[in-house]
Formats: C-alpha cells, structure tokens, sequence
C-alpha cells in the first residue's frame, strides 16, 4: 500500500484498488459496503501512515487495532486486504486464537513465550493479529489449565509499553465481553494497546 500513496492521500483510487484486491482473495462477488465506510477510512489512515487523517478520525499511529462487530461483519477479510497490500517487509502474522489454543495443548507454556517474548526478528518486535480472539475453545497441556489468550495478551504488554510491540486483534467481543473472559486487566491493557473500532451491533452478516 505505501507504494500507491500520493499526498495528498487519494482515496479514491485506493478504495478502487482495495475492493479489486477483496476480489482476487475472496472472489468477484466482494465489494465494499458504503455502511462500512467509516472504518474502512479509519483502517487506510492507519495502514497508510496517513497522520493528518488518523489524528482527524482519533486514530492512534503508535498503537495496534482492536476490530470487534457481530459474526460475518468483514473484520477478518479487512485485515487480510490490507495485509496484501502492505509492502512485503511491513506485513504482519494473522493467526487465528483456536489454532493457539491447539498449540498450547501440546507445546504447553512455551506458547506464550512464542507469541510473546521470542516473538522479534533480529531484535525488532514484530506485529502480529490474533483473529477471532474469544473463539479458542478452552485447552490444557497434562492437566494445566491456562487462559492461553489471556497470558500472551499480558505479555505483549509488557513489550508494547518497552518495546513498542504491536498487536492486533479481530473479535466478536465487544470490551465489556473481553473483561468477562479475560478479566479487567485484560479490559483495560487492550484499550492502552490498541485503536478500538467497532461495526455497528446490527451489521448484518455478509456470509449469508
């Protein structure tokens, strides 16, 4: 994306070429929605490092993004699209939270420690989106028990404030369905770590 950026921004052109990216990952029948315009222009100021428009929109450049909306809203494909269109060195891991939680059941704690402190690359922290954060089913590794969500969240704090790694995050949650899952601290951390945009609760679902 940083290769197709003028100043001023057009976006325009950009929302063209966005919706053609959909098309080549999710076939001919993805388009924008005009409803959901609002975060798509909140999600281009972010990806495309667009200050002015990201201050204008309460965007927060230095933190990650927290994407919540009802089931089949588009969060995940969003993130995807702009994902591809990143430049290839500023591209960043999706992983789904349940594949996690599958992680943890044969490699134990060292799975925090994975996604979180060893999570760098030649010193550098690197960014990465948990999808469909709250959908992990419940996991143990020879009879611990751990909300694996939870740890690795807490622990990227930790790096996000002395590092200044980023994390993102996709959910059906909205923040008060996070606190009851992962408790306040996980509440209140997230909200320090990361942009909060939400579609709207009656966003219907676009798999249907």
């Amino acid at each position: 994306m940083t290769e197709t950026m003028t100043n001023p921004f057009d976006y325009e052109n950009f929302f063209i070429m966005f919706e053609k990216a959909g098309k080549h990952l999710y076939g001919e029948n993805y388009t924008l929605q005009k409803r959901d315009m609002e975060i798509l222009m909140k999600l281009t100021a972010y990806f495309g490092k667009q200050t002015e428009k990201a201050e204008e929109l309460g965007i927060n450049l230095s933190k990650g993004i927290f994407l919540c909306g009802p089931v089949g809203a588009g969060k995940t494909s969003l993130i995807r699209i702009f994902r591809a269109l990143l430049h290839y060195d500023l591209r960043f891991l999706i992983k789904p939270c349940r594949d996690i939680s599958y992680e943890f059941s044969s490699g134990g704690m060292e799975v925090i420690f994975k996604y979180s402190k060893k999570h760098f690359n030649k010193a550098k922290p690197c960014t990465i989106c948990f999808d469909d954060l709250g959908l992990e089913p419940n996991s143990s590794f020879f009879g611990i028990k751990a909300n694996i969500m939870r740890e690795i969240i807490l622990s990227r704090y930790d790096l996000f404030i002395v590092n200044r790694m980023i994390t993102h995050f996709t959910t059906n949650f909205d923040v008060d369905e996070i606190e009851n899952n992962y408790g306040f601290e996980v509440r209140s951390r997230i909200r320090e770590m990361c942009n909060i945009i939400s579609f709207h609760k009656d966003t219907p679902d676009k798999r249907a």
